[in-house]
């Protein structure tokens, strides 16, 4: 099992930013991770041919590195692997990521999030010993950000179920992602900001469509709904 194991990191907001829409929650899609350019990728998948979780030959591994070093670390192996001519024994590197969608001022924001911080995930073929090749080894280690490969007292494959959890988890990078809510039908919220601010209430409906939820607040004496924007509201203390 991959140590550490984390699912959720501090979002790198992406430069993408458009008037909302109304949009649908497409269901997960399989097998995706943040690719490799095409100038750097290997020799992709016939058409109409799924990618397989494990190309025949090769094992998965978890490889530590520096924190929010992931990317860089993912095409500086990629580049050495095409200048060493290393294809045949290193195929995929991934740092699965997840897109979502957030709403502020109306606008649409896409932000990213790396699903396992701190890891990278090399494909690789063994000798037949079942060791890393030599060279190949030294050409990953001596990268820069590159800490352990995951396994005691040598690097360990992953299990094919661990592969496809981690391949599975990830969005598709064309797929429309998904509206991220932070808040639950029934919780007990605060409003941080606009002209109800200081009210407490608690959450009726969320509408992630359009990137707000219904807040029932007690006014005057009377509970009303309130439709506001989920990042002016905060968790209610003792909520």
């Amino acid at each position: 099992m991959i140590e550490g194991e984390q699912q959720t990191s501090p979002a790198t907001e992406l430069q993408t930013e458009q008037p909302a829409q109304p949009a649908t929650t497409p269901p997960k899609a399989p097998a995706a991770t943040q690719a490799a350019s095409p100038a750097t990728a290997p020799a992709a998948t016939p058409a109409g041919e799924e990618e397989p979780i494990v190309r025949p030959g090769m094992s998965w591994f978890a490889l530590r590195v520096a924190s929010n070093k992931e990317s860089s670390v993912r095409d500086t192996l990629l580049r050495k692997v095409q200048i060493e001519h290393k294809t045949d024994y290193v195929g995929r590197i991934l740092v699965p990521t997840e897109k979502n969608r957030t709403f502020k001022n109306g606008k649409i924001r896409i932000t990213e999030t790396k699903l396992y911080p701190g890891y990278v995930f090399v494909e690789m073929k063994l000798e037949d010993d079942g060791r890393i090749p030599q060279d190949v080894f030294f050409l990953i280690k001596e990268t820069t950000g590159v800490g352990d490969f995951v396994g005691t007292p040598r690097p360990t494959p992953l299990e094919l179920h661990e592969v496809e959890k981690i391949q599975l988890s990830s969005r598709a990078p064309e797929a429309e992602p998904e509206v991220r809510m932070n808040f639950v039908k029934g919780e007990h919220v605060t409003i941080k900001e606009g002209p109800f601010e200081g009210y407490e209430g608690t959450v009726d409906e969320l509408l992630p469509e359009k990137g707000l939820v219904r807040v029932l607040v007690t006014i005057f004496g009377r509970q009303a709904p309130i439709e506001i924007e989920e990042w002016k509201l905060g968790k209610a203390e003792g909520g």
